[in-house]
């Protein structure tokens, strides 16, 4: 019992200095490929060709309409407005218990 006991903790120890040593960046490479797929690179790089070459290829588009234009301000200001509104804090910790 005492062994088996010994050998995990042996091994848990192995496994959190390799984590470590990843961690440390000593080899780049295997930092990324920990976040992204090959698949998921390809669409970022694909996406990024995209945005860089479309807008040489294809024509300017006219101006949006004047109140089209006054959604993201409208969108602004009740952000605004609620992040500046006061709220009952006694209310929102007696709901949540």
């Amino acid at each position: 019992m005492e062994r088996r006991l010994q050998r995990r903790s042996v091994t848990r120890a192995h496994i959190v200095d390799h984590k470590r040593q990843q961690a440390n960046g000593s080899n780049p490479r295997a930092a990324t490929s920990k976040y992204f797929s090959a698949q998921s690179l390809m669409v970022l790089l694909c996406l990024t060709a995209s945005l860089l070459i479309l807008p040489l290829i294809l024509p300017p588009l006219p101006p949006p309409p004047f109140m089209l234009l006054l959604l993201p301000i409208g969108i602004f200001l009740v952000l605004l407005i609620l992040a500046f509104m006061p709220s009952d804090v006694q209310n929102i910790a007696s709901s949540c218990l």
